[in-house]
């Protein structure tokens, strides 16, 4: 019984992780890393600091992930991963882009007062 469990379990891996890995999976696969290295980044930009911080990097990553997650998505014709990517991608966006605006009216107060 042990054995056949096994044996199953064996070729289900086989097939999942070796017959079934094609371009597209690569494709989700690294997306897949780029959405862990975003919560990496966070977590170590938050031990250094002391205190829960989303660095620029996170924003970075997540734009990566989300758009790959999103190009998987449509080429496997799953609409519940297309919308919900096409979605954080928007937020994603919209987050650098207040960023940036920030950065802009921080560099401007400092050289008005400069």
């Amino acid at each position: 019984m042990f054995i056949d469990i096994y044996r199953q379990l064996g070729e289900y891996l086989h097939d999942v992780f070796v017959q079934k890995v094609d371009f597209w999976t690569i494709i989700g696969l690294t997306a897949q890393l780029l959405f862990t290295a975003r919560f990496v980044v966070q977590w170590v930009a938050s031990e250094r600091a002391g205190r829960s911080m989303i660095p620029f990097a996170f924003w970075v990553f997540s734009i990566g992930g989300s758009a790959l997650l999103f190009a998987y998505a449509v080429y496997r014709r799953d609409p519940v991963f297309i919308l919900g990517q096409a979605f954080g991608i928007f937020v994603y966006l919209r987050n650098i882009q207040l960023l940036f605006k920030r950065r802009r009216a921080d560099r401007k107060a400092t050289l008005d007062v400069g």
